[in-house]
């Protein structure tokens, strides 16, 4: 009986939580950031030290964080979505996906991106200018 009790614990923690499409920042190509919607979920204050081009910005601690979300994001693409490590993406992705929008929250955010070939040649061609 114990063992049927556990197996169906197990089973409820694999297929009873949601399961948020994600993708290893170093798996994200430079071309591929360039054309996708991207969504910054940290504060003004870190997303003005440095982001990923072209991203959008948003502040998951903002009390109309969904209200804003809403009305800025296209719910017809999917919306790749980060932060400084991963955490307020996840809670963010969750909520965004139960509005009906289609997200993939880029694993190891801004800190993993600042470990990527792409950013590192950025920030060698900047140094070479």
């Amino acid at each position: 009986m114990q063992h049927r009790i556990v197996f169906f614990f197990f089973l409820f923690i694999n297929f009873g939580c949601s399961q948020i499409p994600s993708k290893p920042m170093a798996e994200v190509t430079a071309e591929e950031l360039s054309k996708v919607v991207l969504l910054d979920v940290r504060t003004p204050e870190e997303f003005s030290e440095g982001h990923i081009p072209n991203a959008l910005n948003i502040n998951w601690f903002d009390e109309d964080f969904l209200d804003q979300a809403d009305k800025a994001l296209p719910k017809d693409q999917t919306i790749y979505l980060y932060c400084r490590s991963g955490r307020r993406s996840g809670l963010a992705a969750e909520k965004l996906i139960a509005l009906g929008y289609t997200i993939l929250d880029l694993e190891g955010g801004y800190q993993a991106y600042q470990k990527t070939e792409h950013y590192l040649k950025k920030i060698e061609s900047k140094g070479n200018n």
